[in-house]
Parts: structure tokens; C-alpha cells; sequence
């Protein structure tokens, strides 16, 4: 398979025998692809080298991408042992600026470049094991085992590009030009823009989920939106074109930005687009791995923040409604001019699928009709903050991959770059970013009288979320008190005369209790390994409150908002911080804890012995453990062979508090008798689950 030019996967097709063998050719490219890649770097000092201040060192992605494989695995129950349970924790989290992304280089002891590569030697020939291995039935669905597979694959080819960007913020002198990676050598002035029409109609987003390609979550369900007739320019903007703004002292004119815009430039000190290079004889222009003479008819590759202000400064400049196309506008344009999808075209009809190029190329290269570049060279910032379709629905193995974004912060992209492989060269793909995020990406503007409608305050309309947020912050119902509120006055009782300098909250779901614990504990870290709880924990912590949905009866629901300062929480939110991670695969930092929260945690766990052997390395001598369970244990969480108790040995009921008292005798005491702990978790208006958890309070002895 030729490494440069592969195409993604039809899932529906052919012989399962002949599929297996194309997955695993498909996967073994992917993984010697992302590796030529960093042959980039001139030497392993730059694997260390935080070129990008919003995101690691290169050595975390070159270990990232190999640890998802196994942590997915893991997670979809296709495998039950760890390689490396350092690395699977160190790599598992922390590839963009979310805020339970820890990026504080003090708590990284990061391995050496050999390590990792020997680590990725071993992922591939498990992964590569498994492929041969697992069942396969065609078609391949989100359910299916090998989906897990492709989920890595497509996982890694996000990174390849992701890493681009990193790799071309790179000092020069750890950098070198391979001919895998050349660049296109066509360059010269550039054309004159101009507004091009485009009819209006109704245009049709998302798939079904018996769609033939491999798709992330936030591509399936359905919108229909009503597109006004508009005008777009026919080709992206050039450097040549963007340059008319950067002499008007466009970066120094507050009327054409944004507030958030005006903020960043003033935080960056920008003047001109990152990857123009000022010198005395005039501007420059940095791929990858080179300073060339500047590219005028390549497109200019700006944030979405830049690209707004441009379309300010035109629209002022013109007189004429100028802005960034919707969504749906971009889908219009692309439809009207039917272009084949990848995997489907004979060669990459545009500068995209690394087929051409690793770089840009002029913009009035690959034509579309009337227009240039309705796929491919750079991606095009959108005005569209990125959210879910109707009939939205979390990957159960990946519920971090879109819910994050979904806060309107992350507009969307769409088209691809010259380096967009596999599903990013897929027409339905959805990709968004932070507004002053860099990218492969630039900008196309349209002129249109159509009021771009942006998403107010969210209601969450996760179930389980939006039962947790209730749970946490809703009202009391039957006169049960509140379980998280209960379980940390509980804690502090416990904690008596002894040091309250840290506390961690496992499991801290929606983070009440994390919040409450501050009362009492002047830090507190809150982890749960569940990415949309965290967002709703951060969301508090930020802004103070959250909405959610619940359901009323069927498909009728109420709105609700939580507020910590209903709660007198708010002045205690800056002592918290939230996480996500792995109960059991705990990174090495989160240790040294005075108090440790594990509320209705260990029957939800895949491995719950490993967490209760190993929980006294987290915790001081003499700190506490509190354990919360109602001990319902099920094999869709915990594999019966790993249950802590609930089941019968010798002919002998063998219940989970005679397994905790064991296991954790080694290094704790009992602090008193068990006690019963209420909650309720409301589904809908008449239909609830009243449950008892069993607290239990250990102190770590040795």
C-alpha cells in the first residue's frame, strides 16, 4: 500500500476474509506513516521541545497514539492486560487545551525517545495480533469489534496532522526537509479574488449509522437547514490577498475584532499570520520543515479569530455583507458541484489525502467548476460553533471525542488539508477547534444577507449527565438527602484532627462533592473517567452554573439550571480542580492525599483489585479512605472473574466487604462499623431508582 495515497475503509463490501487483510494493511500503513513523520525531527532533543505552548512535547503524541489502541481495547472489553501502565496512564489525556488537560511540564517525567519507539514496536504487533484474531462480520458497525480498531486508525491520522502543526512551529535547526515530505514547488503572485454566485436550497447534514465509512459520534443524526441564495469567493484567500489587510493595520485596529479576538491579539502580540517569517528584505513563509521565499498564491493560514477580522475589515472595505460561510453553506457549495468522496475518486480531485503535496499549493490550482479548493490545500474556518445533530449519540468507548467541544467555544472546519487523511478526506467529517487554534487552515468568505443563528446556553440532554446533575444539584425527593452533600461531610467528620491539605475525589461524576469536600480541604482534585461528567464539573468551576434537560414523560422535558452559588459553593470552586482519567491507571502526580473519596467507584471498575491494592500509594499515612458501594456488580462493567464479592466460593456466599477488609489489610484499618448511605437518581417525573450504598473509612496504617 502506498503510504501517501491509501484510502479509508468501506465497511459494507466484499469478503470478511479480504476486508480483515485490508484493515490490517490499512492499519499497518497508518502507524509507519504517523513514524516517518517524526523522522522529521532533526534529533531527540525535539521530541521535548514544546513548540506549541497549548499542547505537549512531541513525545506525548509519539506515545499517544500507540496507547489508544490499547486503551480502547481495554475500555471495549477486547483485551484485559496493560503493556505498559505507565505509559497507557502518561499518554492517555491531554492532546488539546481543555482545561482537565494537564499540561504542567513539572509533572511529567517523560521517557526517552528509544522507550517509546520499542513501546510502539509491541502495540503494533498486538494490534496487529488482534486484527487477526477478532471476529469480523460485514457490514462493520459501531458495535462491532473491528469498529475499535478502525477508531484507532482513524485516531492516528488525526494526529498525523495535528502533529504537522507542532513539527512546523519547530525551531528550524531540530527540523529537516525528506523527500516523503516535499513541498509543492509551483509559487508566483496571486489571482484576483472575486464573489462568485451560489443558489440557495435546503441542505440535508449527518448520516445513518449504516453509512459505509468509518465515522467519529458527531457525524450521525440529521439537520435540515434552509440555505439563502449567497455568493463565494472563488477561491480561498491568498497570502497575496490577506496581505492588503496586514499593511492596513488590520492587527491594530480593535473596530474589526471580536472581543475574543482583540484579547488574543493583545495576548499574542500578532501582527501578521504565524507562519509568515518577517525578515528586513520582507515576509517569508514556513512549511513544515523549511523557510521558503513567500508563496503569494498558496492560501493564507490563519485562526478562525484572524479569519473573522478579516472578513470584517472586507465587509467594511466593501460595504457588502461579508463573512465566514455556515456550515450549511459550505455543504451547499460542495454538494452543487457533486464531488466524488474519498474513497471513491480515481486520484484526489484537490490537494488533499497527502496525494499531491506535504504543503499548500497555489489556489487556483485544483478548479471546481467556477471555483478552487472546494476540498482540500488548507481547511475553511466556519462561522458555526460545532455541536450534535438530532439523534446525537456517544460512543460508549469514546465519550470524549466531540462532548468536549460542544461548548461553544470549537468552530468547525471543513474541507481538509493537503496532510487530511482517511475520514478528515471524508465529505462528512466533523472537525472543530478552538477559535485561536492553529491549524493547516485558512479561509474562503461569502456574501450573504442570511442571519447566522449561533447556539445560546446548552442544556445538556445526556441522560445519564443530566440524571447525575439532578442527582447532584436537583431537588431532594422522598426525604433523602443529598449523596454527594452526605458523602463529604461524612469524609470530614472522619477526618477529625487530621491534616486537611489534600483530598481527591474518585468518581466525582458532576463534581458536587468535589465542590463540598472544599469546604472543609484546601484542595481538592476530582477525577472521573468519564469526559462529559468532567465538562459539566469544569463548567461549574468556570462559569458557576450548568443546564441540563430532564425528561418528564417520553419526549416531554423541563429545563433546569444549577448554580454553585445557590449552594454557597461558589467561593470555594478556585480550590477544586477536575480531571479526567482512569481510576485504575492513575497518572504518577495525583498522590500524597490526605483524603481519598471513592463513592460508588469499585463496582463500576474493570480491574476493582488492582484499585483496592494499589489505593495506599496514593494516600498519606494515617490519611483516609472512604469507600462508597451499593455493590452491584455487573458483567457489563466488571468481568465476573474480576468481582470483589457477590458471588459464591466453596459453596460460600462471598460478600465484597469481606474482600475489601482483606485486601486492603496490609496497609489499613477500619475506622468504625459500616454505615448505609441513601440516594435517589430521578429518570423521569414518576419513575426513580432508590438505592443504599454501604460507606466504609479506612486509615492507612502502612
Amino acid at each position: 500500500m502506498e503510504l501517501r495515497n491509501t484510502r479509508t475503509t468501506v465497511l459494507n463490501q466484499g469478503d470478511a476474509a479480504a476486508k480483515r487483510e485490508e484493515i490490517r494493511q490499512y492499519f499497518h500503513a497508518t502507524f509507519t506513516l504517523d513514524e516517518q513523520l517524526y523522522d522529521t525531527l532533526a534529533e531527540d532533543r525535539a521530541f521535548y521541545v514544546r513548540a506549541e505552548p497549548l499542547r505537549h512535547p512531541l513525545i506525548f503524541y509519539l506515545g499517544h497514539t500507540a496507547v489508544f489502541y490499547i486503551n480502547k481495547l481495554i475500555v471495549a472489553r477486547l483485551r484485559t492486560e496493560r503493556i505498559n501502565p505507565r505509559f497507557e496512564s502518561m499518554f492517555a489525556v491531554g492532546v488539546d487545551e481543555m482545561s482537565w488537560d494537564d499540561l504542567n511540564e513539572a509533572h511529567y517525567d517523560w521517557p526517552t525517545v528509544a522507550e517509546v519507539k520499542a513501546y510502539r514496536r509491541t502495540v503494533r504487533d498486538e494490534v496487529d495480533q488482534a486484527i487477526r484474531t477478532l471476529p469480523l462480520s460485514l457490514p462493520v458497525t459501531w458495535e462491532s469489534p473491528f469498529w475499535i480498531i478502525l477508531m484507532g486508525i482513524e485516531h492516528e491520522r488525526i494526529h498525523l496532522e495535528t502533529s504537522s502543526v507542532i513539527i512546523r512551529r519547530m525551531p528550524l535547526e531540530l527540523v529537516r526537509q525528506l523527500p516523503v515530505w516535499d513541498i509543492c514547488p509551483h509559487a508566483g503572485a496571486g489571482p484576483a479574488n472575486e464573489l462568485l454566485p451560489v443558489p440557495g436550497g435546503r441542505v440535508v447534514l449527518g448520516k445513518s449509522k449504516h453509512h459505509r465509512l468509518y465515522g467519529w459520534d458527531n457525524e450521525y443524526g440529521h439537520q435540515e437547514h434552509d440555505v439563502w441564495d449567497f455568493a463565494a469567493s472563488r477561491y480561498l484567500v491568498s497570502n497575496q490577498e490577506y496581505l492588503a489587510f496586514v499593511e492596513e493595520r488590520g492587527y491594530e485596529q480593535e473596530e474589526f475584532w471580536t472581543a475574543e479576538g482583540w484579547n488574543w491579539v493583545g495576548y499574542a502580540q500578532a501582527r501578521h499570520p504565524l507562519f509568515w517569517v518577517e525578515t528586513p528584505q520582507g515576509y517569508r513563509f514556513r512549511t513544515m520543515a523549511q523557510v521558503i521565499d513567500m508563496p503569494w498564491n498558496w492560501p493564507v493560514e490563519v485562526n478562525y479569530l484572524e479569519a473573522k477580522a478579516f472578513c470584517n475589515w472586507l465587509a467594511r472595505r466593501s460595504g457588502e455583507p461579508i463573512r465566514l460561510p455556515t456550515e450549511a453553506e459550505w455543504y451547499r457549495l460542495h454538494d452543487l458541484h457533486q464531488i466524488p468522496d474519498q474513497p471513491d475518486w480515481s486520484q484526489a480531485p484537490g490537494n488533499i489525502n497527502l496525494e499531491h503535496w506535504a504543503s499548500s499549493c497555489p489556489v487556483d490550482r485544483f478548479r471546481f467548476g467556477e471555483f478552487f479548493d472546494l476540498i482540500g490545500n488548507v481547511w475553511q474556518w466556519t462561522e458555526t460553533p460545532i455541536t450534535g445533530f438530532n439523534g446525537f449519540e456517544i460512543h460508549p468507548c469514546y465519550d470524549d471525542f466531540s462532548t468536549p467541544t460542544f461548548d461553544t467555544r470549537h468552530n468547525l472546519i471543513k474541507g481538509g488539508s493537503w496532510i487530511s487523511t482517511g475520514n478528515e478526506a471524508t465529505r462528512d467529517s466533523r472537525y472543530a477547534f478552538r477559535r485561536h487554534f492553529f491549524q493547516h487552515a485558512g479561509l474562503r468568505y461569502v456574501r450573504s444577507a442570511q442571519e447566522v443563528v449561533m447556539p445560546e446556553a446548552m442544556y445538556e440532554s445526556d441522560t445519564a449527565v443530566s440524571q447525575y446533575c439532578e442527582a447532584h444539584y436537583g431537588e431532594l425527593y422522598f426525604g433523602v438527602p443529598n449523596f454527594p452533600v452526605q458523602c463529604a461531610r461524612i469524609a470530614s467528620e472522619l477526618l477529625d484532627q487530621r491534616p486537611r491539605r489534600k483530598a481527591l475525589d474518585l468518581g466525582c461524576a458532576v463534581g458536587r462533592s468535589s465542590f463540598e469536600l472544599a469546604r472543609h480541604v484546601e484542595a481538592v482534585t476530582g477525577i472521573d473517567f468519564s469526559a462529559r461528567f468532567i465538562r459539566v464539573a469544569l463548567q461549574l468551576k468556570e462559569k458557576g452554573n450548568t443546564h441540563y434537560e430532564l425528561v418528564e414523560e417520553g419526549e416531554v422535558v423541563s429545563y433546569h439550571e444549577a448554580r454553585l452559588a445557590d449552594f454557597g459553593l461558589q467561593e470555594f470552586a478556585e480550590r477544586v480542580e477536575f480531571f479526567q482519567g482512569d481510576a485504575t491507571n492513575l497518572k504518577s502526580q495525583f498522590t500524597g492525599y490526605d483524603l481519598i473519596l471513592a463513592a460508588n467507584l469499585i463496582d463500576r471498575l474493570y480491574d476493582p483489585r488492582r484499585f483496592v491494592e494499589s489505593i495506599h500509594e496514593r494516600l498519606q499515612v494515617g490519611g483516609l479512605l472512604v469507600l462508597t458501594s451499593p455493590y452491584t456488580w455487573l458483567e457489563e462493567f466488571t468481568k465476573k472473574e474480576n468481582w470483589l464479592g457477590g458471588y459464591r466460593q466453596a459453596g460460600e456466599p462471598r460478600m465484597t466487604l469481606d474482600a475489601l477488609q482483606e485486601l486492603l489489610a496490609p496497609h489499613f484499618r477500619m475506622l468504625g462499623d459500616p454505615r448505609d448511605v441513601e440516594f435517589v437518581i430521578r429518570e423521569t417525573r414518576r419513575k426513580f431508582q432508590h438505592t443504599i450504598a454501604q460507606l466504609t473509612a479506612w486509615e492507612r496504617v502502612a
